[in-house]
């Protein structure tokens, strides 16, 4: 749709173009310059393509607080040019009078050099406070009213711990999700405080957070948006307490893999994806008596186990397996515990040591 618009709008450009060249009341300059003059028109009218074509994605929130900003401007500075006539006139400054001492009835000077300097700084003035206060309120037309249809269900809201763990980033790539997430400004600020630790660890971990925030942002089927929270009510509390609060205001939905994070969200009545709970549910189901196939890399926390991994990461405890560190063994599962934390299996030898204590 959008690529017919844009060849419709370039051929009606054209045909304009020709006809003002051709129009025989046309300036001189573009009577003797034709060719030159079309081109030069061509490329004008082409700018706004270049700029909406350089700027996809555009929200109508801004483009109305540049239209009101301007129109609302305007409008107060053509009243102060008005009311400072008035007032230039009645105290008698600025009144031209003719040969004859006369009042020359016309547009007093000081007026107008009021009303030019108000209709720069006033639209700026409304612009500005527009936009700073956009997200307040919203304009509403009468009988028809812009609201912002979200694809996919409520907005995503970010926790740090989520940019932290970078599997959001393949999630997403997965097409799973498909609404806007949302990035507060204080998950941002939390987030460039560990950037800046002194504590390497941290360090690591925070820039990790902001690498996996600036993939996220360049991928062109992610709607990301970064947004400024400016709550007093809120600056008392904790970073989770204002995801929370915010994921209420915004009838959202947290992602994290914070245990703390996912209960008290869950408590207060918001939704949680738990990013764990995601790997968790996608990861293969092994039941009682399955085989696996491990290298036991640990001894366990109880007397005599093994501990092994699978190749997904999963956790795998072994029975009589302490003293076969560095083996690759034949796992029977008995059984598994799965919870937002993770997962781990338990089983036992498939060929437990014979007396000499052998496999």
């Amino acid at each position: 749709m959008l690529i017919f618009l844009r060849v419709t709008y370039v051929l009606i450009c054209a045909g304009a173009a020709v006809a003002l060249v051709q129009n025989p009341m046309a300036p001189e300059f573009i009577k003797k310059y034709a060719a030159l003059s079309f081109i030069l028109i061509m490329l004008l009218t082409q700018i706004v393509t270049f700029i909406d074509i350089l700027f996809p994605r555009k929200r109508l929130d801004v483009i109305s607080a540049i239209y009101f900003g301007l129109l609302v401007g305007w409008l107060l500075a053509f009243q102060l040019q008005y009311a400072a006539q008035a007032f230039m006139t009645s105290i008698g400054v600025g009144i031209q009078k003719d040969a004859d001492g006369n009042n020359i009835q016309g547009e007093n000077p000081y007026a107008r050099v009021i009303g030019g300097i108000a209709g720069i700084m006033l639209p700026y003035m409304c612009i500005s406070f527009l936009l700073q206060t956009k997200d307040d309120f919203r304009f509403v037309i009468p009988y028809v009213e812009f609201a912002k249809e979200i694809k996919g269900g409520r907005p995503l809201i970010i926790d740090t711990s989520a940019l932290i763990d970078g599997r959001i980033a393949d999630v997403m790539d997965t097409s799973i999700f498909d609404t806007e997430l949302i990035v507060p400004s204080f998950v941002l600020e939390e987030l460039q405080n560990i950037a800046d630790s002194q504590d390497k660890n941290r360090r690591t971990r925070g820039r990790r957070g902001l690498d996996v925030l600036t993939k996220l942002q360049q991928k062109p089927k992610v709607e990301i948006r970064m947004l400024e929270v400016r709550e007093k009510d809120d600056l008392d509390h904790t970073v989770d307490q204002r995801i929370v609060s915010l994921a209420k205001r915004m009838s959202g939905r947290v992602v994290t893999n914070d245990f703390n994070l996912n209960k008290v969200a869950s408590v207060q009545g918001v939704e949680v994806i738990n990013l764990n709970d995601v790997a968790n549910a996608l990861k293969p189901r092994y039941l009682p008596g399955e085989q696996l196939h491990i290298k036991v890399m640990r001894e366990g926390e109880s007397f005599g186990q093994g501990v092994g991994y699978l190749d997904d990461g999963t956790m795998v405890v072994c029975e009589q397996a302490s003293t076969l560190l560095g083996k690759e063994i034949d796992v029977v599962v008995t059984s598994m515990l799965q919870n937002s934390a993770g997962r781990m299996i338990f089983g036992r030898l498939l060929n437990p040591p014979g007396p000499a204590g052998r496999v």
